[in-house]
């Protein structure tokens, strides 16, 4: 039987959660030392009962520092007794860079595009907290314990946070990139609770990304363009034209032939408004050079001498002299007269 003089561990693994002391033939007695590191909590077990946990620091071992083992073993004199104990080691180091991805589409109702499938992708670190319930909750007795083993449990803690905090904070979808902080700090504070209830610490959480549905990425990058041809929709149909007119200079044929035709109609069409809109500018000036006859009150157009209907004299004159006068004459050359318009 051998004495075991100093107990310690010396981490060099990277996901190793929990490690189990290897005691052969070797017994814990008086004298026997333990040796903690700096994030690592060290637990005795005794048949399967969790007993005494050591903090970062060095011990000597013996009935003042094991309270629980010296009542479970009923020392009445003292450590005095080698006996036999499970000893196990918690890392509580950080373990980062933990996977997270949601395995089935999250359902969101977004008010513009009704219910919407979207994946969410990120990672996540975490510690242990408190060694003794985690222990009691997750590890046991395993001689070892990974993180391998765990991660599927946490995930699940991890998807069901996401879900419930993408329900409540009604960011619609297309504005969740924008806002991935946000919902990372959101599903933080729900998952942590989660975490503490079996001894862990979640110190960490990203949400990095989240994928639409493939048909509603399409619909969306399509509207995007629309979008973009609205605004310049005459140079788009110009730049449409010129292609076609390439086109078609490639092949004189038929599709020649046809987009002569095309191009003809629309000339013909832009000639024949351009001729309809002159048309209307003469009528309307032939409109405003009408003008009716004093004498018997007869349309009279342009300017004539004589009045068509009653043969008046429409040429101004003297009303003195009767001397026949040019437009805008103020005085008759002849008499002399004050001409009132």
């Amino acid at each position: 039987m051998g004495i075991l003089k100093n107990i310690e561990w010396t981490d060099t693994s990277s996901n190793l959660i929990v490690w189990k002391y290897p005691i052969t033939k070797d017994h814990v007695n008086k004298g026997s030392a333990l040796t903690v590191r700096e994030s690592q909590v060290v637990i005795f077990v005794d048949k399967g009962r969790l007993a005494d946990v050591f903090l970062p620091g060095y011990y000597k071992l013996d009935s003042n520092n094991m309270p629980i083992l010296t009542k479970l073993m009923s020392w009445k004199y003292g450590f005095e007794t080698p006996f036999k104990s499970d000893i196990y080691f918690v890392n509580t180091k950080q373990f980062t860079n933990q996977k997270w991805g949601t395995l089935n589409p999250i359902l969101v109702r977004d008010k513009d595009y009704g219910a919407v499938r979207i994946r969410g992708f990120g990672n996540y670190s975490f510690r242990v907290a408190d060694a003794y319930e985690f222990m009691k909750n997750l590890s046991g007795t395993n001689t070892s314990f990974e993180t391998s083993q765990i991660t599927d449990y946490l995930r699940s803690f991890v998807v069901s946070g996401i879900s419930d905090a993408i329900g409540e904070c009604k960011i619609p979808v297309l504005d969740m990139a924008a806002n991935l902080q946000e919902l990372s700090d959101i599903v933080e504070k729900k998952v942590a609770e989660d975490f503490k209830g079996i001894g862990l610490e979640l110190t960490k959480f990203v949400f990095e990304s989240f994928s639409l549905p493939e048909e509603l990425e399409k619909a969306l990058d399509k509207n995007t363009s629309l979008g973009m041809m609205r605004g310049n929709m005459d140079v788009y149909t110009q730049m449409e034209t010129l292609e076609a007119m390439k086109e078609a200079a490639k092949n004189p044929g038929m599709a020649g032939s046809t987009m002569g035709a095309g191009m003809g109609f629309g000339m013909g069409m832009g000639m024949g408004n351009m001729f309809s809109a002159n048309m209307q500018q003469v009528n309307n000036q032939q409109v405003a050079k009408q003008h009716q006859c004093p004498s018997c009150g007869a349309t009279l157009n342009g300017t004539p001498k004589f009045c068509p209907e009653c043969g008046a004299n429409l040429k101004p004159t003297c009303p003195k002299c009767g001397t026949e006068l040019k437009a805008n004459t103020k005085f008759c050359p002849e008499c002399g007269e004050k001409i009132v318009k």
